[in-house]
């Protein structure tokens, strides 16, 4: 990657912007976007208030068990986003990312939803009552389909973490195949409207190879980017916003590389050196520990689900 000359001389950077986060109200934002998410569901595919009402329990119970996860694991600025159509997410930000807890905090999302499911069809056993079939149906059915192996499914993100957080060819190549998984079940289904969800897998995962290229540069010229924003030097942050500019010349055609000045669209950049960023990522799972997370996984991905079966017949 071309390098370049620092106007304001060798040693001397400029501060870098200060990253502002906002604090407006996520949880009416949550709610708003909860209220579209259940019109849109209503109008498109024609399906009454109970079936609507359970899939958003069924949603807002299996975001909370991330949320709350995190919460436990000491992350910052967590946030809960629903996407309507398309599902909730939750985020959040910690300077040291442990294989363990990641583990943990993506398997609390689906886990109480299938013991929940799991329940609802042995009470329904005794009294054989068509709404608790309905939502223990739609508990099982939603958290079943988070747990196939496929990125971003949580089941997906639970094997990248186990496996493949450290072999970026290998992550590329399961996204990958998982974008076509999604594909192929999405079109079985015929909800085409959810092939947006593989869209945006493509073009995140271009983007993704891209930023990986800047971090390998990184390393070699021993750039710091494994660090939060607020710890990162400014040197660090005009470096590599000058590898983003050269990596990403059509989008931030207006912006120069090596004039290190605040731009029109330096709030953009800004955004863009904190996806470049990376947590330092702790290996503390040993090959046994692992290896029972696989049987818990498993447990839930295909046991449950069988013995629920049984009782719901």
């Amino acid at each position: 990657m071309e390098t370049v000359e620092n106007n304001y001389g060798s040693t001397s950077y400029p501060p870098k912007p200060v990253l502002v986060e906002r604090n407006s109200n996520n949880l009416t934002r949550s709610l708003i976007s909860l209220f579209i998410y259940a019109l849109l569901f209503y109008f498109l595919f024609d399906r009454n208030i109970a079936y609507i009402a359970a899939v958003l329990l069924v949603l807002l119970i299996h975001e909370f068990g991330h949320f709350f996860a995190m919460k436990i694991y000491n992350y910052q600025n967590v946030k809960l986003f629903i996407i309507p159509l398309l599902g909730a997410m939750v985020t959040g930000k910690k300077q040291t990312v442990s294989q363990k807890q990641m583990s943990i905090i993506v398997l609390a999302g689906p886990f109480p939803g299938m013991v929940m499911g799991f329940v609802l069809y042995y009470i329904n056993h005794f009294f054989q009552n068509d709404s608790i079939k309905l939502l223990a149906n739609t508990f099982v059915f939603i958290n079943l389909f988070n747990l196939l192996p496929i990125y971003p499914l949580d089941g997906g993100r639970f094997l990248e973490n186990l496996f493949l957080k450290n072999n970026f060819v290998i992550r590329v190549v399961f996204t990958i195949i998982s974008v076509f998984g999604l594909i192929i079940l999405i079109i079985l289904s015929g909800n085409f409207i959810m092939l947006l969800v593989p869209g945006i897998m493509i073009f995140e995962l271009y983007n993704e190879i891209k930023n990986q290229k800047i971090r390998e540069y990184l390393d070699q010229e021993k750039i710091g980017y494994k660090t939060e924003y607020v710890s990162l030097a400014d040197r660090s942050y005009w470096l590599i916003r000058d590898c983003i500019l050269f990596s990403f010349q059509k989008k931030y055609a207006a912006v120069k590389p090596g004039f290190y000045q605040y731009s029109v669209m330096e709030s953009m950049l800004l955004h863009h050196v904190t996806t470049i960023l990376k947590a330092d990522f702790k290996d503390d799972l040993s090959s046994f520990q692992k290896g029972a997370f696989l049987f818990i996984y498993f447990l839930f991905l295909i046991i449950l689900p069988v013995i629920a079966v049984v009782l719901m017949y």
